[in-house]
């Protein structure tokens, strides 16, 4: 059994949230970081997090494709409980255009620039890490997270380029593995390149993979992928992004 961290769960949309809790317990899962993305989860992120002490770390955040009419209302929300966090998250840029859809705007994605950037500023304030959605803009965030002076980042699921890459990790900060690098190229070619002393696991919990929704226990499919592609013990892997994640969070 190993001593594991899922650095990035939405424990507010699991639909069986205390099974899933023991499940990970019982199965080694040492902490988890739970997410938000609007205000509403946000809530109920803090309450999971009171009633499962030093197990449940709560970050905050307003995710890019959930700013809505009232995001300054969130905004204002995350400032005032980012003392009761651990980090400022999910934040970021959602650029995507899905196959058949419209890309944003040019006012939709100023928009979420100005919102991430006001999640940035609050993280620097708040000496708190940054918890980083980059999906088609990787680029773009790193650059704003450098170009603000943020001094930790978790760059969540990597899919950019590996030129963003090296640069984010010469900049120290971190990109996280998910389920993903058993079959995302992308991804695998992230987490291949990426030095284990920058590394973190993840579930993204309740997301599905290859069409089974997952949970915190599912770090362990994360742990074993990324053991097989590095070539590398599965205990090594565990033992290092355990480490980082305790130091990156500042987690007991």
């Amino acid at each position: 059994m190993y001593r594991l961290i899922d650095t990035h769960a939405h424990l507010s949309d699991l639909e069986n949230l205390e099974g899933s809790l023991q499940r990970a317990l019982d199965a080694g899962v040492y902490a988890i970081v739970a997410v938000s993305a609007n205000k509403e989860n946000s809530v109920r992120t803090l309450r999971i997090a009171e009633e499962h002490p030093r197990y449940v770390y709560p970050a905050l955040g307003l995710h890019p494709t959930e700013i809505g009419a009232d995001y300054k209302d969130a905004l204002t929300f995350i400032e005032e409980k980012t003392k009761n966090c651990v980090a400022v998250g999910e934040i970021g840029l959602d650029f995507w255009g899905r196959r058949g859809e419209p890309s944003q705007s040019e006012e939709e994605k100023q928009r979420q620039i100005y919102v991430y950037t006001r999640q940035l500023e609050i993280a620097r304030r708040h000496g708190k890490p940054a918890l980083i959605h980059g999906r088609g803009a990787w680029e773009t965030v790193y650059s704003l997270a450098e170009n603000m002076g943020v001094s930790k980042a978790l760059f969540h699921w990597y899919t950019g380029s590996l030129k963003t890459l090296r640069a984010l990790l010469d900049r120290d900060y971190l990109v996280s593995a998910t389920p993903a690098v058993e079959y995302s190229k992308a991804h695998r070619q992230a987490i291949r390149e990426a030095p284990l002393r920058h590394l973190v696991l993840e579930t993204d919990c309740p997301v599905a993979y290859r069409g089974v929704p997952s949970e915190p226990v599912d770090v362990l499919r994360t742990l074993r992928a990324v053991a097989d592609l590095k070539g590398v013990p599965e205990e090594e892997v565990a033992e290092a992004t355990t480490r980082n994640a305790l130091e990156f969070f500042n987690l007991p």
